[in-house]
């Protein structure tokens, strides 16, 4: 009998070790792979990628069909109907993330500047001369200034994978990128900025200050880096939204207008104070409550009105800083070179470059030769 339970369990171990090993191969094997799933709230769904790190996987957000028994809902743009039979959606697929992107969330007050970036998948161009210039990852003045571009998708069919895989082999060397799989569109534009502050929460809530902005403006991110830390009762801790302020204006309601605005979308005729949304700074603290108080605010569609709305439900006020210029730089004569690098040495933003000129520009304010009249230096 003894012998028999002996050879039992040897027969029953062997098995064991045989199945442990089959399940090895499952999950090493490259085209079937296995995942534990880990459910957060909300249904969200944390899976392990090939290097380990973790990116989020929500369910697909349905269309809100009943959008359509809106008043006017028939007569309004197809981009604007679109908006609203998915203006409730605020999670959606990550298909790159950047977890350590700030060393982990406890190390996070190591970033000084971090520098968040919208740039559609196909703004290659603009990304690379980027890294190359005011957006390149370094030390300066003793801090660190680190850089995130934030997507979505374009296109669809094949025009869309090719695009994905673009941003995948620039994530592979760069590792720079956050993408989810919503439609990066000019209406989903406070999407992104929502999605953004909700990864940063969770990864990177230490950071002190963010430059938010386009991949087509010209930032002196050292100018920033000097500006900032000469906030001496500020270390990212307290409130900071500053930029090229906009007051007393309200919805576009002409149809023809990129920033058309129906009543459908908003009934109210004004808006809150709010920095362009070509860039901009702020505090990590601010970028926080921005993201709180979003969670209770309605999407709006015009990203920057939208941050305005959040600093007004929190009791906070953006203000001016002259030296951001979403609205272009003023040249006092025709005569003159608009792209001259003395007009451009001492602002912190202008918006609108092209990337040639943004790689020039960068390299001729840093240029040691430079010489410039007190009547260029600021305009």
């Amino acid at each position: 009998m003894r012998n028999i339970r002996a050879k039992t369990f040897l027969m029953v171990g062997a098995l064991g070790l045989l199945v442990l090993h089959l399940c090895k191969d499952f999950i090493d094997h490259k085209t079937i792979r296995l995942h534990v799933d880990v459910r957060e709230n909300n249904n969200q769904i944390r899976k392990p990628t090939k290097n380990n790190s973790y990116v989020f996987f929500w369910p697909k957000c349905q269309q809100n069909i009943s959008a359509a028994n809106i008043s006017g809902f028939s007569s309004l743009p197809i981009p604007i109907k679109d908006f609203l039979y998915y203006r409730h959606c605020r999670h959606f697929p990550m298909l790159l993330d950047l977890p350590d992107k700030c060393g982990g969330a406890d190390k996070s007050a190591d970033v000084f500047l971090l520098l968040v970036i919208k740039s559609s998948p196909g703004n290659y161009d603009r990304r690379e001369v980027l890294r190359k210039t005011w957006a390149k990852e370094r030390l300066h003045n003793g801090v660190w200034i680190r850089r995130i571009f934030v997507s979505g998708t374009s296109g669809s069919g094949f025009e869309k994978e090719r695009l994905n895989k673009i941003l995948e082999l620039e994530q592979q060397e760069y590792h720079d990128i956050l993408q989810w799989d919503f439609s990066d569109t000019f209406y989903n534009l406070t999407l992104k900025q929502i999605l953004f502050l909700e990864w940063m929460e969770r990864n990177c809530p230490n950071a002190r200050f963010l430059l938010n902005g386009d991949d087509d403006v010209f930032a002196n991110t050292d100018n920033m880096v000097v500006y900032l830390q000469s906030l001496k009762d500020n270390d990212g801790s307290k409130h900071l939204f500053t930029g090229h302020l906009i007051q007393n204006v309200g919805p576009i309601r002409s149809s023809g207008s990129k920033y058309y605005i129906p009543v459908q979308v908003q009934e109210s005729n004004s808006y809150p104070s709010y920095c362009g949304g070509g860039g901009f700074l702020l505090s990590g603290y601010t970028a926080l409550v921005i993201y709180n108080m979003s969670l209770s605010i309605t999407i709006l569609p015009i990203d920057d009105v939208y941050m305005g709305m959040c600093l007004a439900k929190a009791g906070l006020s953006p203000s001016s800083h002259m030296g951001v210029k979403t609205a272009g730089l003023y040249i006092p004569s025709s005569t003159l070179d608009g792209y001259d690098p003395c007009y451009y040495k001492d602002v912190l933003l202008v918006h609108r470059f092209l990337p040639h000129q943004m790689y020039l520009m960068w390299h001729r304010i840093h240029d040691p030769t430079l010489k410039c009249s007190p009547s260029t230096k600021r305009h």
